[in-house]
């Protein structure tokens, strides 16, 4: 059972039930982590910003989808694991071998993969990383826009990430097991 509790849309007011509603005409739906956000609907309101911002960069919706499932592997994220391995094979239509390859920051395609890697790597070494790294990537074709919101993605992936395991939300969707250790 989540930790935080969950503001359902019917009951909620002020802020809340504005947050929530704008969530409801974005996604069509409300989702439990959504609703458990809306205990501050200023995090509600940031998510959904930086969200549909990123959504209009150059990093297109499948990339996306696999960058957010490398990131909730790395972080051992279960709801974030379950719902954008979801969301990639049902919305942004990316294949289960891909899908499955997110998961160790790979991709059949070497400029997905590049990107990947990037990511985890941003992780890893928590933004210190180094001119080679760099090298690497522009080497498979990513440009600056690409560095950039890789970085973007990273952080809308992680405070989903940190907030689903601080709030142990309940998870409504395929669940998807991340391992024990990374």
């Amino acid at each position: 059972m989540s930790r935080l509790p969950q503001i359902q849309p019917a009951e909620a007011t002020g802020a809340a039930a504005e947050a929530l509603a704008q969530v409801r005409k974005t996604l069509g739906s409300v989702p439990n982590m959504v609703k458990a956000m809306a205990n501050s609907p200023a995090l509600v309101k940031g998510w959904l910003a930086l969200s549909s911002a990123l959504s209009e960069g150059v990093i297109p919706a499948p990339v996306r989808e696999r960058l957010a499932i490398a990131t909730a592997q790395y972080n051992n994220c279960e709801y974030c694991l379950s719902a954008h391995t979801y969301i990639g094979a049902h919305v942004a239509k990316v294949d289960t071998e891909e899908l499955e390859r997110a998961r160790d920051a790979e991709s059949s395609d070497p400029h997905t993969a590049a990107l990947l890697a990037l990511s985890v790597a941003v992780a890893r070494d928590r933004g210190s990383i180094d001119e080679r790294q760099l090298k690497v990537a522009r080497a498979a074709g990513v440009t600056d826009a690409e560095i950039a919101e890789v970085v973007g993605n990273l952080a809308l992936n992680i405070l989903t990430n940190y907030f689903n395991l601080v709030a142990d939300t309940d998870n409504e969707w395929p669940v998807v097991t991340p391992p024990t250790h990374n």
